[in-house]
């Protein structure tokens, strides 16, 4: 969002959530004209009490293309509401993986936001950059830690980066360095255009998600999740304070497997 749009915005509805959101990011707008994901992320991580009507203020500006980019989480939403949550997730998990009547891209960028609560953008972003090979191993780097991909998403995955062409086009020849490339020759998927592509194959993207974050930040230290996953090491905090994670146990876990190594004997 620029400067000037910005100004612009101070006299709408959500000029309050603006008074709270510019003190933390007005340098950042002034200095480089633009909020990045993982600025918004990082003061939203910090300012729960403001999380509603900031949030609102961002969704408003995207729907006016202040801020393309730009997502902001469902304000009322604090984890799965129960064991159905978690059964639908896998259920949907274990369709995209196995169902072939799907097209392979999509079940891909399901199984992204599903496995590894990935974003729209995020996903729509990815290159044949991202994938990588490694001993006989398929590997996706989401964040500065590369994930090992299980079977047989590493299939699904390395199949949608040998095969990727621009869709719409009948060129056979016409590749993209995109993994999710778009209609015109060299541009990505739009977010608006996978979100219609996902919710045809049943998959609520945002519910999704925040249901896999949740979930994983219950399982997984912040430090880890913010490595492999590629958000902002206070937004896993927060999801970590919100999903309850008993971190205690997985340090002693590490610990004791350590040692084990060390001395060559098991656990």
């Amino acid at each position: 969002m620029s400067l000037s749009q910005v100004s612009r915005c101070l006299s709408c509805q959500h000029g309050h959530a603006l008074e709270v959101l510019l003190p933390h990011l007005a340098g950042v707008v002034v200095e480089r004209a633009a909020c990045t994901q993982a600025e918004l992320d990082q003061w939203l991580a910090g300012n729960s009490s403001h999380l509603a009507r900031s949030a609102n203020f961002v969704r408003w500006a995207v729907a006016r293309r202040h801020a393309s980019r730009l997502t902001a989480p469902a304000s009322r939403w604090t984890g799965p509401a129960g064991p159905l949550d978690q059964d639908r997730r896998w259920a949907d998990a274990r369709r995209l993986l196995h169902d072939d009547t799907c097209p392979a891209a999509d079940r891909v960028a399901g199984l992204l936001i599903l496995l590894y609560a990935q974003k729209l953008n995020v996903i729509t972003a990815l290159t044949t950059q991202h994938v990588l090979h490694q001993d006989g191993r398929t590997l996706l780097r989401l964040g500065s830690r590369p994930i090992m991909l299980p079977a047989p998403l590493d299939a699904l995955v390395g199949a949608v980066a040998a095969g990727r062409k621009a869709s719409g086009t009948g060129l056979l020849d016409v590749r993209s360095s995109w993994l999710f490339p778009g209609r015109r020759p060299g541009s990505p998927l739009t977010e608006d255009a996978l979100a219609q592509r996902l919710h045809a194959l049943g998959i609520s993207p945002r519910q999704s998600r925040n249901t896999a974050l949740f979930t994983l930040a219950a399982d997984v230290p912040a430090a880890i999740l913010a490595k492999t996953l590629g958000i902002h090491i206070k937004a896993a905090i927060q999801w970590q304070k919100i999903s309850g994670g008993d971190w205690a146990a997985y340090a002693a876990d590490i610990s004791q497997r350590t040692r084990s190594l060390t001395t060559g004997r098991p656990s």
